[in-house]
């Protein structure tokens, strides 16, 4: 649901607020005026930039997390494999799964809906594999069903998996994240499996171009 509230005079420039699904966006008036973008004659979408918007400052606080979490992995499994009787790797699975519930839970707890879903989807970026199958490593498969089915009553799946080129939401997740990349903004991860952002850019071509 999107409204607007009258625009107002921040620091002589016109700012219109924007309210989507009870997140607040502050927009500079001129920033939004309709134009044409890149020669491809698409009009500029107005409400979809502030959702674009919305998704880039998620993305940009998630990210973070995802990245911590493959790096505790790696470190997890390169130690897993010096240690050669089960009981010793599931006693340092037990304190790794400690340590990354306190590291995490505090921080955790302050993401929205939207924030924890795309940080289950960096996750599966950054790592290969779902919330769920990293949760079933470490805990027991009905750990993982319950947390996956307690994650339902907020609308968050943890099977969700990161998929750019056929779903649009990913493909602008991806955008941001080059962006930010390329900026300095956040520090780079390679991806767990490969993702040829050219090729898939190009095959969203008109809505890119209609939305940046």
């Amino acid at each position: 649901m999107i409204g607007q509230i009258e625009p107002i005079i921040q620091d002589s420039t016109a700012v219109e607020y924007h309210v989507i699904d009870g997140d607040t966006v502050a927009i500079p008036v001129i920033q939004l005026r309709e134009i044409v973008l890149n020669g491809k004659g698409k009009p500029y979408d107005k409400d979809a930039r502030i959702r674009y918007l919305i998704l880039k400052r998620k993305t940009l606080k998630v990210y973070p997390y995802a990245k911590l979490a493959a790096e505790r992995l790696v470190a997890l499994n390169e130690r897993l494999a010096t240690l050669e009787k089960k009981s010793d790797k599931k006693a340092y699975a037990k304190i790794i799964q400690r340590y990354i519930e306190d590291e995490f839970s505090s921080e955790l707890k302050k993401l929205t809906r939207t924030e924890g879903q795309i940080l289950v989807k960096l996750i599966h970026r950054q790592t290969g594999k779902t919330t769920f199958e990293l949760i079933k490593e470490l805990r027991s498969g009905w750990r993982a069903f319950w947390f996956n089915n307690t994650a339902r009553l907020f609308d968050i799946s943890l099977k969700k998996e990161f998929d750019p080129e056929t779903v649009s939401e990913d493909f602008y997740i991806e955008d941001i994240l080059q962006k930010a990349f390329r900026s300095g903004q956040l520090v780079p991860q390679e991806p767990a499996f490969p993702i040829d952002f050219l090729k898939i850019k190009e095959k969203w071509a008109d809505l890119y171009y209609s939305k940046n």
